[in-house]
């Protein structure tokens, strides 16, 4: 059996746009790489697009060896013996017809060593029905990638019948190696997590335009301005191929929106044939706007896709937290979309299903079962305390990952890498959540920092602000001054973009450490904008009146050494260097006197807005309150006998 750590060589069948991207991850997490396809033609142009893949990344920094290092790692075969003999895992990504996977499995069962995995990229096909054709079922996972593989994060690790748990830790473990992120979807169910929350965004809004009940720029403009989606249901159709949505829909068990079918026969399928939902060779495809919503019925749409949700979790085939993932990685959805029935009230999403099912008798509105248990049992979401999430204990956090150390350190990781980091009103709420119900008992200061490797925070998700309230969007301004103002001393560990509301949160930081890779900016001017959460003015205050309008008013980027030359940030440091100087500062700041650090910090804040006479008032007062204090004899009696003090928690 395949131990985790035991893959080396990896194998790819299939060399079109999912095979080749698949192989060329694979390459760049330093994988032996075979890419196989069934002729040579097919084979020479996956390897191609991978060697130009490789020089873009590289001419953007985005791999950290050369492209040629990298593409030495991958070979090409037409002889599939050769490609598999000496592969620890082989990547199915041929064609989505069960009878090509099932003998590609078939044949790769004869060839491959015994201790190999064997995964399929279906996007919702049976793995247990490919496991069947071969002679290691338990050994026959899903691997679902998404399109372009380079760029998505999201792989679904999914469960077979008979697919050991050895297996599927194997294939988490290699997922993540390649830096991506994996849900487990834990039953064979067709269309696996993304696809069964995601179709419906699509479907039930076609279904909504035959009845006259909307146009396409109206669902599109609401979904959009109104409930923060990336696209709109429509404009998704024509991106993704109406085609593929017709086909999901069809092999389940609804039918068709006759919108979606009629454009299939057709053969009007979206961008790729040049016309569909909107047109694109003879018109510049989506026509919609903010004022084109309406009233147009958003919950119809969400209805369904928590509905979905909710039989997902019910069957056992994956957890609210994976649902939630899968949807923000692999559709870019702005929330989970369990998240999103607990802040809309699940009472109010079952009241929605049962008169449209009432009305239509159409199965697809049918309530989940596991959705009419929650609501039965009180647990109708955030307001509730409880519904998909727990509410009444530690808070599940969407785009936050909190942590207190031993050092009593609060750290605080913005987690939203697939619109790098950028700022939703939710996110905005979960800091200001993070920070006001934190102890500052038990905290020495707080570490603000972004996951993934390429933005501390690139701004604020704009789209998702355009229509709420003016009084609204003044709350991010409250979110970024809890920081300013928080009773203890703040870090920003930046590398990469940190930009818009990114710059401003980290302007209301009382340290400042970046990468030389980080850039800077105030990008909001070229929205028609200016910056909202206090860039104006902390900017200002910190660089001048010329510095600040130069940033603002050309909305460019600077580099990390201007920044620091600037006084924008404390120190610019080499990426080897990043991590020790944070610790540096964070060492000596966990282990300074509490109470001193927040009247230091008080004292410094208002007295900038203070004359030098009230400033120095301010200080003095300070001063005089700290004498009477336990952490000054201790700090006296360490300097007189040399050693460090060790003040009180």
């Amino acid at each position: 059996m395949m131990h985790e750590n035991d893959i080396e060589r990896v194998a790819v069948l299939g060399a079109g746009s999912m095979g080749h991207g698949i192989a060329e991850v694979a390459a760049i997490a330093g994988y032996e790489v075979s890419l196989r396809d069934i002729e040579q033609e097919f084979v020479d142009n996956g390897l191609e697009s991978i060697e130009w893949s490789l020089e873009k990344l590289a001419e953007k920094r985005q791999i950290d060896e050369s492209a040629e290092d990298v593409f030495s790692r991958v070979s090409g075969f037409v002889d599939l013996e050769r490609a598999v003999e000496d592969a620890d895992l082989v990547v199915e990504a041929v064609p989505e017809k069960m009878e090509l996977k099932r003998d590609t499995f078939s044949e790769v069962d004869r060839y491959a060593p015994d201790h190999a995995i064997l995964a399929s990229n279906t996007s919702g096909l049976s793995i247990t029905e490919m496991a069947n054709s071969t002679d290691r079922p338990e050994q026959v996972v899903g691997t679902h990638y998404f399109n372009p593989p380079v760029k998505m994060s999201l792989v679904e690790v999914v469960h077979g019948e008979q697919t050991s748990e050895e297996t599927v830790e194997a294939m988490h473990t290699y997922v993540e190696s390649i830096g991506k992120t994996p849900i487990d979807v834990r039953k064979d169910v067709h269309g696996f997590v993304v696809n069964n929350v995601l179709v419906p965004f699509m479907g039930e809004a076609a279904w909504m335009l035959d009845e006259g009940a909307c146009t396409v720029e109206q669902a599109d403009a609401a979904m959009v301005f109104q409930r923060g989606y990336p696209m709109g249901p429509f404009e998704l159709n024509d991106y993704s191929g109406i085609d593929i949505g017709y086909d999901f829909i069809d092999s389940s068990a609804f039918d068709v929106p006759p919108p979606i079918a009629e454009m299939v026969e057709g053969e009007t399928l979206g961008r790729k044939t040049g016309s569909g939902f909107y047109e694109y060779d003879d018109g510049d495809g989506p026509t919609y706007g903010p004022d084109d919503a309406g009233e147009f019925d958003t919950l119809r749409i969400e209805a369904r896709m928590i509905n979905e949700a909710a039989k997902l979790v019910g069957g056992g085939v994956a957890t609210p937290e994976d649902i939630d993932l899968g949807v923000r990685l692999g559709g870019r959805f702005p929330l989970g979309t369990c998240r999103v029935g607990d802040k809309i009230g699940l009472d109010a999403v079952l009241e929605k299903l049962e008169s449209l099912h009432e009305a239509t008798g159409a199965e697809r509105y049918r309530p989940a079962e596991h959705l009419r248990e929650l609501v039965e049992n009180g647990d109708t979401g955030e307001v509730a305390g409880k519904g998909f999430y727990d509410y009444t204990g530690e808070w599940p956090y969407q785009f936050l990952n909190v942590d207190l150390d031993e050092r009593a350190v609060l750290s605080i990781e913005f987690d939203r890498t697939e619109r790098l980091n950028s700022f939703s009103e939710e996110m905005f709420a979960e800091v200001d959540r993070a920070l006001s119900t934190a102890d500052t008992d038990e905290v020495s200061c707080v570490v603000f920092t972004g996951a993934g490797d390429r933005a501390f925070s690139a701004g604020a998700d704009i789209t998702g602000f355009l229509t709420n309230a003016p009084t609204e969007i003044m709350d991010v301004e409250q979110s970024i001054e809890r920081i300013y103002n928080f009773d203890r001393p703040t870090v920003a560990a930046i590398d990469g973009f940190c930009l818009g509301a990114g710059l401003e949160l980290m302007l209301a930081c009382d340290i400042r450490i970046a990468t030389e890779n980080s850039t800077f900016g105030s990008p909001e001017i070229d929205l028609g904008l200016i910056p909202g959460g206090g860039g104006t003015q902390r900017l200002t205050r910190l660089v001048g009146e010329p510095r600040a309008k130069e940033l603002v008013f050309r909305g460019n980027h600077i580099p990390a050494e201007q920044a620091a030359d600037w006084g924008i940030v404390n120190r610019a440091v080499s990426p080897d260097e990043f991590d020790d100087t944070v610790d540096a500062f964070v060492d000596d700041i966990a282990a300074g006197p509490k109470t001193a650090l927040k009247v230091a910090k008080q004292v410094i804040n208002e007295g900038q807005d203070a004359s030098l006479d009230a400033g120095l008032k301010l200080e003095s007062q300070g001063f005089g309150l700290l004498t009477s204090t336990d952490d000054v004899v201790e700090g006296v009696q360490a300097f007189r006998n040399d050693r460090q003090p060790n003040f009180e928690d």
